[in-house]
């Protein structure tokens, strides 16, 4: 995806702000709790609605309808499918619900007069009328027959700054080893899985009847990216990519303190041709460079080919699991938030001996078209008291922002939409 001039990126953030007009309703009344979050000063929050089941990916109408993407799960067989979220009274929440369409959803997007609706091997388009609840007709289906084996089926989705469908299709595997997560087995190399897996496949957002080979693969060495985004201010592509398990597979290489702290979750700017390593390296954040796996000869310090592959714009702490981005356009909030990325971590499994970590959205400040570096925790407490997959009480997955610029957050644990709102003095 080309970068577009500085004349063109302005035109496109006036245009995304132009066509989101804030809703005329009152500002919402916030929870006393702030439905459990702690926030930074200023910031207030509410649930605006529970019991979604496994509500992943989110986008909120100009009308301030949120849709969701909802997956079913071997307990919910009647789950999956979108969620339409609308709230009649003008308090913040959702008082009228509509399901629709099936299987286990990723991904929701509106583009044009259709919304677009992914599920582990297909993207879906169905005729929308603004302001409707249902679909004005039949689904088409895009794409389908995407590669959905192993544990990283997710098919989240983006529209490009030239209109295409940029498509994560997620590594089946851990590190591509000749033996699936088994000490000191070799990586595969060549690895197979990058002709079809762990990558960014770009497809025609228009064409029906389309499967992967009629795509392209835009980007490679990306073991899973469920986290994908375009910031309205420069016209890129960006994404945080989940990185690798179990370096003590190699347990003469590293110890237990060493993975919880290895690899780096990567935050990446992805143009066309992108190698991110996967699953030949990964990013260590203590040497601050690329080395080699031990799967492919590496001892922890070895760089190899890993020198020719691309780094990272920011290095997130290990294992904390990036599952949604989003970039800020609107108003609502403080200017520092223009144009930064939020990161909506869905949180960790393997960082014993130390705490798990994760569970969090952070904030990742852009000074002009380049990250500054610096990130900080905005929303925490989404788990409660325990920070574990199975004792949290939520866990964040997508990010979107409302028309009047409120920030909204989906948990696939608990089932809970949250809306974030700044009430302080600055704007």
């Amino acid at each position: 995806m080309a970068k577009l001039s500085a004349r063109t990126a302005q035109t496109l953030l006036l245009l995304v702000l132009a066509a989101a007009p804030a809703p005329a309703q009152e500002e919402p009344v916030c929870a006393l709790d702030n439905a459990g979050l702690t926030l930074p000063p200023g910031f207030c929050a509410l649930a605006v609605a529970d019991g979604l089941g496994r509500a992943r990916h989110l986008t909120v109408a100009r009308n301030g309808d949120v849709f969701v993407a909802t997956g079913r799960t071997r307990q919910d067989t009647a789950g999956g499918g979108v969620v339409v979220l609308r709230d009649t009274d003008g308090d913040g929440v959702a008082d009228e619900r509509v399901r629709f369409g099936g299987g286990t959803g990723n991904d929701v997007e509106f583009r044009g007069g259709f919304l677009y609706y992914s599920t582990d091997d297909a993207i879906m388009r169905y005729p929308w009328q603004a302001g409707s609840m249902e679909p004005a007709g039949p689904a088409d289906t895009m794409v389908s027959e995407l590669p959905a084996r192993g544990g990283h089926r997710a098919k989240s989705f983006v529209f490009g700054s030239d209109g295409a469908i940029y498509v994560n299709v997620g590594s089946p595997s851990n590190a591509c080893q000749e033996q699936q997560r088994t000490v000191r087995s070799p990586g595969k190399d060549p690895c197979e899985e990058l002709e079809q897996w762990a990558g960014i496949w770009r497809f025609d957002p228009d064409r029906p009847g389309q499967r992967q080979p009629d795509g392209s693969r835009y980007a490679t060495g990306m073991r899973n990216t469920v986290a994908l985004g375009v910031r309205a201010q420069d016209g890129e592509l960006y994404a945080a990519i989940h990185g690798r398990d179990q370096l003590t597979l190699w347990p003469d290489l590293f110890d237990d303190a060493m993975n919880a702290e290895k690899p780096a979750e990567e935050f990446v700017r992805i143009r066309e041709g992108s190698d991110f390593g996967w699953p030949y390296c990964y990013y260590d954040p203590a040497l601050e460079q690329k080395v080699l796996a031990p799967e492919y000869g590496g001892d922890g310090r070895a760089v190899g080919r890993c020198a020719e592959k691309d780094d990272p714009l920011i290095g997130f702490p290990a294992h904390w699991a990036p599952n949604g981005i989003h970039f800020y356009v609107g108003n609502q909030y403080p200017q520092r938030y223009r144009g930064g990325a939020f990161i909506a971590f869905h949180g960790s499994w393997n960082r014993a001996p130390l705490p798990q970590g994760g569970y969090n959205v952070v904030f990742a400040p852009f000074d002009g078209d380049e990250p500054t570096g610096a990130w900080e925790v905005f929303a925490d407490g989404f788990a409660g008291r325990e920070l574990s997959p199975r004792g949290a009480e939520h866990r964040p997955v997508g990010l979107a922002e409302g028309p009047d610029g409120s920030l909204y957050v989906s948990d696939d644990r608990g089932g809970r939409i949250y809306r974030i709102v700044y009430r302080g003095a600055e704007r």
